[in-house]
């Protein structure tokens, strides 16, 4: 008689949420290739200056969740939102166009 198939039974263990910030630069032209790395983001490429200004937003906004006493992985999406508001990094929103 042959013998029965063996089954193999996989527990998942959930692991705790992990966030990035990352930064991509896209107008690098002189053949340097920058990347920066730090606890909650990663950032790659782009000139000298769009470099450094990534930098120092992502200092910034690490700086404000260390305020906040949280972790990038640990803070809600609102709470992005409102630090990447606070620091400048996202765009002025539009209004609705009226209909």
């Amino acid at each position: 008689m042959p013998a029965a198939p063996r089954r193999l039974n996989i527990v998942l263990v959930s692991e705790k949420r992990r966030a990035l910030l990352l930064g991509l630069g896209l107008d690098g032209k002189d053949g340097h290739v920058r990347i920066t790395k730090g606890e909650d983001f990663a950032l790659f490429g782009g000139s000298e200056k769009t470099h450094a200004k990534m930098q120092e937003k992502a200092v910034e906004f690490a700086d404000e969740l260390k305020k906040r006493g949280k972790s990038l992985s640990d803070a809600s999406r609102a709470e992005i939102r409102e630090i990447a508001d606070k620091i400048g990094l996202n765009p002025p929103r539009r209004r609705a166009r009226a209909r």
